[in-house]
């Protein structure tokens, strides 16, 4: 357990109790091996997270979660926070074609997020899925044959051109973004197992590397443990068999 006079290097905000957006910046913070706050699952964090949020608080308040704080710098957006974080957390190369591809590719991955999200919120997210569930059956009916094939065929492309035996997304080291892709198979195959088994065979590639990652050490230990919390069907990636074909 960390000692109380020992000094905190990140503060995560996100909402508790999901893995979400958020998730993607906890693998780099637990692959990193930094000390950070998880603020909103804390005693209060909440109060504080919604308190930065206010307009009028600063003069740059992020528009929503996910956002960190380091030192009196906040920093909102997904994959800014990534591309922020990733060089002084040595999840990629000083490159500066490494660290553009890099973006480029977590901000597909965002995309293929939003898309994902869609599925069971396609007309409102101010809506409950049960009262959008026609519209929600025939998103996912796209996503699954269509959207899901096209995105992981592209990751598996970059992958198989880098004709290694055990090939990283970019350069010849684990960065961020294979963490992340971790992650996105990871939500797909808990929102659409079935879905995934079929396409499984056309991504062998992607498909290891996940499995690299599931089992870098501290990644591995990260899993195992209670921090990482459970995927449920108040997050982003959601499990409802009627979407699942």
């Amino acid at each position: 357990m960390m000692n109380r006079a020992e000094r905190i290097d990140y503060e995560l905000f996100y909402w508790p109790g999901i893995q979400g957006r958020g998730e993607f910046i906890r693998l780099a913070l637990e692959q990193a091996g930094v000390r950070y706050r998880d603020v909103a699952r804390e005693p209060g964090g909440l109060k504080k997270l919604e308190k930065l949020m206010k307009r009028g608080a600063s003069a740059m308040p992020p528009f929503a979660p996910p956002f960190i704080k380091v030192g009196d710098l906040i920093l909102a957006q997904t994959s800014q926070i990534l591309a922020y974080l990733a060089p002084r957390l040595k999840l990629i190369s000083g490159a500066k074609a490494d660290r553009l591809y890099a973006t480029q590719l977590q901000l597909t991955i965002a995309d293929c997020v939003a898309e994902v999200h869609d599925t069971h919120h396609p007309i409102s997210v101010g809506e409950v899925y049960e009262k959008q569930k026609p519209e929600a059956k025939k998103r996912s009916k796209a996503f699954v044959s269509i959207r899901m094939p096209k995105y992981l065929g592209y990751f598996e492309s970059i992958l198989i051109a880098k004709k290694y035996a055990e090939p990283w997304l970019v350069g010849d080291r684990h960065s961020y973004v294979d963490l992340s892709l971790f992650q996105l198979i990871a939500g797909l195959k808990y929102a659409f197992p079935k879905a995934m088994r079929r396409l499984e065979p056309k991504i062998p590639s992607s498909h290891r590397l996940f499995e690299r990652v599931s089992k870098l050490p501290r990644i591995a230990a990260y899993l195992a443990s209670e921090r990482r919390v459970p995927f449920n069907e108040s997050g982003i990636f959601r499990h409802y068999p009627e979407l699942d074909r």
